[in-house]
């Protein structure tokens, strides 16, 4: 199960390796704004994952409409004047970094054999 993302993950990085598509300078902001919405679902199908409750229909689903709604309302804020893109920046980066220290512990518990690691 786990060699069809990993063929994937290989395939794209020698296509943008070899091939360097470039992007124009006016979409950095919503390319960088589609990552960290991609890089969240990512955490977020891990912890589920981890938590036993991972559903592939709701990552796949989550995973492209995140980026889309991310990258439209950046885009929205672009043409308003509103700087939307930062208010995406920090929810998204919030969203990662709680879901990324719920992973740590349960990677914590799981390797402590299920006892709560004491408090320092």
């Amino acid at each position: 199960m786990i060699a069809l993302p990993m063929l994937a993950l290989v395939v794209g990085f020698i296509a943008v390796y070899f091939l360097f598509p470039t992007v124009p300078p006016a979409w950095g902001d919503y390319v960088a704004i589609a990552t960290l919405a991609g890089f969240d679902a990512l955490v977020g199908g891990l912890r589920a994952r981890l938590e036993g409750r991972f559903d592939e229909a709701v990552f796949v689903s989550g995973f492209f409409v995140n980026m889309v709604i991310a990258t439209l309302l950046a885009f929205l804020g672009d043409k308003l004047g509103v700087d939307l893109y930062l208010a995406m920046v920090v929810a998204l980066g919030i969203r990662i970094f709680t879901n990324l220290g719920r992973v740590r512990g349960l990677l914590i518990v799981a390797r402590t054999g299920g006892q709560k690691a004491a408090a320092p």
